[in-house]
């Protein structure tokens, strides 16, 4: 590679920083946009198990599609029965939910503890070792592990519940209280996450701000409403549309959670796809349905992101 020495400086030729970029741009290309490309295609069609000869005769990939467009394409007719179905609203009524819930008490209780470790405490770090250890434990494990606390024998929680003088309760037995169990196991799970983002923001501010405030007389809720708040925003708004967006989609929480129970009343969005997918062989309608969750996140953070930026 020459570069070309001037009084600027030294300047690469034109398609050096092409060059950087290609490897990256090809992770991006095989591991986000073929699979989403893929996606959409397979939506169009009736692929299940039915047929799945067919496919097998054919292969599945995007070259194969022409050969059995005839007798599988259906074009929109995926998005239209899904639509059409009652299951799917309520559906999505308790994924928003279960998605408002868990985000809620994530940022609540994260900011919280994180306003609680930015003060100066004794043992300090040894307090945000131990409350960060949830989001570094892996979710399966996590969950089978919460799970057998929500037995209704021998589980810690009714156990405590016990000696607290209240009933047992059937968690894992109920789907009310089944979805309440993946509630509270998640948002376990959740809040060290919003937390280390709220205390990196607060460790930003700088302390002239508070110090101005106190001088001034302001209270403590003051202090928070009118400085803690807006400077935290920069930071806690990209965190929460990713909190959103990966608790909507969280699977294995609800589907180990769920697990032996039969119905539909626990599921939200993306375990319904999962059982479209991967236990009713749909593949074609599981595809459909998670093309419609991407529709529904892409929207909600565009639109979050433009409300934030019409209040600044």
């Amino acid at each position: 590679m020459k570069f070309k020495q001037t009084n600027r400086g030294i300047y690469q030729k034109w398609w050096t920083p092409y060059a950087f970029i290609f490897p990256a741009f090809l992770v991006v290309l095989f591991i986000i946009f073929i699979p989403l490309i893929f996606e959409f295609m397979i939506a169009l069609f009736d692929i299940r198990l039915q047929n799945i000869r067919l496919l097998r005769d054919v292969g599945i990939n995007i070259f194969s599609f022409p050969k059995i467009m005839k007798n599988q394409f259906l074009g929109f007719g995926n998005y239209a029965e899904i639509l059409k179905d009652k299951l799917f609203y309520r559906t999505f009524l308790r994924t928003v939910i279960w998605t408002f819930t868990n985000v809620f008490f994530h940022v609540v209780i994260g900011v919280w503890l994180a306003i609680l470790l930015n003060r100066k405490l004794p043992g300090k770090s040894v307090f945000r070792v131990l409350l960060i250890l949830p989001w570094a434990m892996p979710q399966y494990i996590a969950a089978i592990t919460w799970k057998g606390m929500f037995n209704y024998e021998f589980g810690a929680v009714n156990l405590i519940l016990n000696k607290l003088g209240i009933e047992k309760i059937n968690w894992l037995g109920d789907p009310t209280y089944t979805l309440m169990a993946a509630i509270i196991t998640n948002i376990w799970l959740g809040v060290p996450f919003m937390m280390m983002v709220a205390l990196g923001g607060l460790q930003s501010i700088p302390s002239d701000l508070y110090e101005s405030a106190d001088i001034d007389g302001a209270s403590s809720w003051q202090k928070f409403k009118n400085i803690t708040i807006p400077m935290l925003k920069p930071v806690m708004v990209p965190a929460i549309i990713l909190g959103t967006v990966w608790t909507f989609n969280m699977l294995n929480i609800i589907y180990i959670m769920k697990d032996g129970l039969p119905g539909d009343d626990v599921n939200i969005l993306i375990t319904k796809m999962y059982r479209d997918g991967f236990d009713l062989y749909r593949y074609g309608y599981a595809a459909a349905l998670s093309v419609i969750i991407f529709i529904i996140l892409t929207l909600f953070s565009i639109a979050y992101l433009k409300a934030n930026q019409n209040e600044e």
